[in-house]
């Protein structure tokens, strides 16, 4: 996996190091304050800052706009890009504006179902699918092309990534999907949240067995913990997602006040542990509307200070 982009996570996965990325949600109106004020929270302790597209099917500031501000505060963005909300024809459209503010990573998405969302009432359009998207970009960087055939002037240079879920059902599967996003033309892949260590340190083994770790850098999806409150909801509500009832438990056994600070404290135990699993090669650290703690969870978990590519 050699570096084909001016891709700062890219470069810096290639030449062996862990990347370091995190996430910062748009605002629900336009001012861009919000984004920037998360942005200078992240800066220079990871190595790009994903932009959620509407997550959970909620109106916000667009992705690309927010990317844009992070770029122009010194931040390398990831531009994140759903199926659900825009033809083949729009989606084209956005990556090359992407590419006019240099914008050099994507992540392509399907995107939840609008019915979880604020516009219930909204259309689906899905007209690509997210392992499609990862072809249409690669299209476009590789061949110069758009779908339709015409040749690009000046065609973007993106270091594509897809999401994945080790823990959907049934889990046999999850290393034979993760292979088809590879073979689509996915380049990195940050995961779901992860809580039950040895559930994906098994998935990430069954990937390392069919080759595809040599072939994609996997980021590990990392979300501490504020509460019990918390880590009940996500074991007992939220559809894929693999609490362990240790996890509970151990959360549920802190004083309140203190729980915040146990939820980071496994969430940089997990980090350090995974850092040991071969097939690992970065940290996708979603700290929801808490971006404050990310600069203490990279410090504590030795991936402090970052290294530095030209």
């Amino acid at each position: 996996m050699n570096a084909k982009t001016p891709s700062k996570l890219e470069k810096i996965m290639a030449a062996g190091h862990f990347g370091v990325t995190s996430e910062c949600g748009p605002p629900r109106g336009s001012d861009p304050d919000v984004i920037r004020k998360k942005g200078e929270l992240l800066k220079g302790y990871v190595d790009a800052v994903n932009v959620t597209d509407n997550q959970t099917s909620v109106v916000r500031t667009s992705s690309l706009a927010a990317c844009i501000h992070l770029k122009l505060i010194g931040l390398e963005p990831v531009l994140q890009m759903v199926t659900r909300d825009r033809n083949r024809i729009a989606l084209q459209s956005d990556i090359l504006g992407a590419a006019s503010f240099d914008i050099h990573n994507m992540l392509c998405l399907s995107g939840d179902h609008q019915s979880f969302g604020d516009n219930p009432q909204g259309q689906n359009v899905h007209d690509l699918d997210s392992m499609q998207l990862i072809q249409t970009v690669r299209k476009m960087r590789d061949e110069g092309k758009f779908l339709g055939g015409d040749e690009i002037k000046r065609p973007p240079k993106m270091f594509v990534g897809a999401a994945e879920n080790p823990f959907a059902d049934p889990f046999e599967i999850r290393a034979i999907r993760l292979g088809k996003k590879v073979e689509a033309g996915a380049e990195f892949i940050q995961t779901q949240c992860i809580y039950n260590l040895d559930k994906f340190e098994e998935w990430v083994r069954q990937a390392r067995d069919r080759g595809l770790t040599e072939k994609v850098f996997i980021m590990a999806g990392i979300t501490p913990l504020k509460s019990v409150g918390m880590a009940k909801y996500m074991k007992n509500r939220v559809p894929g997602m693999d609490v362990p009832d240790d996890v509970v438990k151990r959360m549920a056994d802190t004083p309140k006040e203190k729980q915040a600070e146990e939820g980071v404290k496994i969430c940089i135990e997990t980090i350090q542990r995974l850092k040991e699993c071969k097939g690992v090669s970065g940290f996708h650290i979603m700290a929801i509307e808490w971006e404050e703690k990310v600069p203490d969870i990279v410090k504590e978990a030795g991936l402090y200070p970052r290294p530095q590519v030209d």
